[in-house]
């Protein structure tokens, strides 16, 4: 049966009637629409490179260079392959998130997200969109579930408390076909508490 053209949708509102094909198209994307959900959030001090999770995501300079903090342990338990891999992918634009395998890690990807320029300052809007940006490739990439670090607040030097709200935000307004828990592998009480204040934020 052919589509139905602009004319056909045109006579039908003419006549108040809703085409057979449109019916159908509602239907599908309603049912799209509860099938799609918030994340689930977790907080807890671990080792993000020890996750089993299907992605786990680095906040990284726009050279995707891993010299220190969290990126450069994520790159020693990855082994040479993700080196490799980093360099043939960048650079990067601030914000945004390409992947790269997780070699030796339990994990299937590792996201890396470009939170600063090399050896530079980040700032709100950054760290926000970086979060938007891993949610939407890890969806790409089909994964369920995914660790998160605290963006910015290493090398970056902003504020815990604001990122933790920054990027809890980022995931409640995400909804999505595939991701449905995200972990927030975080090191430190200072790290835990203002992670659970913003995951317990009504």
């Amino acid at each position: 049966m052919p589509g139905l053209g602009e004319d056909d949708f045109a006579r039908a509102r003419e006549a108040d009637l809703v085409p057979v094909q449109l019916q159908r198209d509602e239907l599908l994307l309603g049912h799209c629409a509860s099938i799609w959900a918030v994340p689930e959030i977790e907080v807890k001090q671990a080792d993000v490179t020890k996750l089993e999770v299907d992605a786990v995501a680095n906040a990284a300079n726009t050279e995707l260079r891993h010299g220190g903090g969290v990126a450069a342990a994520i790159a020693r338990a990855a082994g040479e392959e993700l080196e490799r891999e980093s360099r043939e992918r960048a650079p990067i634009g601030l914000g945004e998130a390409v992947e790269t395998t997780a070699g030796d890690m339990p994990s299937r990807w590792v996201i890396h997200a470009a939170t600063m320029e090399l050896g530079g300052p980040t700032s709100a809007e950054i760290i926000e969109r970086a979060t938007v940006s891993t949610l939407a490739r890890a969806e790409e990439l089909g994964c369920r579930s995914l660790a998160l670090v605290a963006f910015g607040t290493g090398v970056g030097g902003f504020p815990l408390d604001e990122a933790a709200r920054l990027m809890v935000g980022a995931i409640r307004e995400h909804s999505g076909p595939t991701v449905e828990r995200v972990v927030f592998a975080v090191r430190g009480d200072e790290a835990e508490r203002a992670f659970r204040a913003a995951a317990e934020e009504e």
